[in-house]
């Protein structure tokens, strides 16, 4: 009965999500005086995904996108905007352990990160949306975050001389769409990416690790590389850790999108870049530090079905010494980028 229960609960909310799917399939077409924006991409980053590709930034886009951004007329009561959640110092998260939106409403889960979003391939925790122009309009709608319309928001700034000059700029002409709204906050967030870390220059042989950085790197290739791979830091699947239940019933991770429950409390891979600046970890906010977080592991982790593998066959946990511990948090922190986060 419980199970059956469970289903019908991730059905509906699976139908609900669908509903506030929106499209933005047409390729957006630059202007001759628009040009496009060099996004500067690392050799050993993956390729641009398909959504950026149809949506390359532009020089008055990305101002457009930024704009907006930084707009508090985009939630209900003008009180909040994408930046007030999404802080550059802090990667572009906050430390709030759950979003906080107008009228101090709490939010479901942990503000992620937005860096390298033009490499993702999936956005939300749970991976409910494939293009990053159509995750735009959750935030926007969601109740505990602005909980507004965009019809709302056009009214709002429609008469705006400046956004009529940068939409006309970017666009060709001043009308203002839901659809040119998402393109460029998408366009400005593809700019945002983090490639200039410690990590990054001992890898162009800029700079060199310290002996406890070498040997939490060496470390980190054991027990978390499978998982936290590549450029980005992150494999882009989602997986259950066992980490701590959220309460709220309205959680089911990756399940509340696939309605599969094997996928239940699964969540995307975090980006282990610019980790320093993130706090506080897990989806709700679970832990305070990084340490608290290898000691979970070390601890052992919430047993479940689908409990990922790597801890599964391992009696639950990543064994790890207090030296280890220090020397995976001395890794990590090599993957901060001061720059990006507006330090330097």
């Amino acid at each position: 009965m419980k199970k059956q229960t469970i289903c019908k609960k991730i059905g509906v909310l699976v139908l609900l999500l669908g509903m506030f799917a929106c499209s933005s399939d047409e390729s957006y077409k630059s202007l001759p005086d628009n040009p496009l924006m060099d996004l500067a991409i690392p050799t050993d980053f993956p390729a641009l995904n398909d959504a950026v590709v149809k949506n390359r930034p532009t020089k008055y886009g990305v101002e457009l996108g930024e704009k907006l951004f930084f707009d508090p007329r985009l939630s209900r009561d003008n009180t909040i905007s994408c930046s007030s959640c999404h802080i550059q110092a802090s990667a572009y998260a906050d430390h709030q352990t759950q979003a906080v939106g107008i009228e101090g409403r709490v939010g479901l889960r942990n503000v992620p990160p937005i860096q390298n979003l033009a490499f993702m391939q999936y956005y939300n925790w749970d991976g409910s949306k494939r293009q990053l122009e159509n995750q735009v309009i959750v935030p926007i709608i969601t109740p505990e975050e602005m909980h507004a319309s965009v019809v709302d928001i056009i009214a709002k700034i429609e008469g705006d001389h400046t956004y009529q000059i940068l939409f006309t700029k970017t666009f060709g002409d001043a009308q203002i769409t839901p659809e040119r709204i998402y393109q460029s906050i998408a366009q400005y967030e593809y700019t945002l990416i983090s490639a200039n870390s410690k990590y990054d220059q001992v890898k162009r042989k800029e700079a060199s690790f310290t002996p406890l950085e070498k040997n939490g790197y060496a470390l980190f290739q054991v027990h978390c590389a499978s998982c936290h791979s590549g450029a980005l830091f992150t494999d882009q699947t989602f997986r259950n850790i066992g980490f701590p239940l959220n309460p709220d019933s309205n959680e089911a991770g990756r399940a509340r999108v696939t309605g599969n429950l094997n996928d239940y409390m699964s969540f995307r891979v975090p980006t282990l870049r610019n980790i320093e600046f993130t706090a506080p970890y897990g989806s709700f906010g679970q832990f305070e530090t990084l340490e608290e977080v290898l000691d979970y592991m070390d601890q052992g982790v919430l047993d479940a079905p689908n409990l990922d593998p790597i801890f599964k066959e391992n009696e639950n946990r990543i064994p790890l010494t207090s030296s280890e511990k220090e020397a995976l948090v001395a890794f990590m922190k090599t993957l901060s980028d001061a720059g990006f986060i507006g330090h330097e």
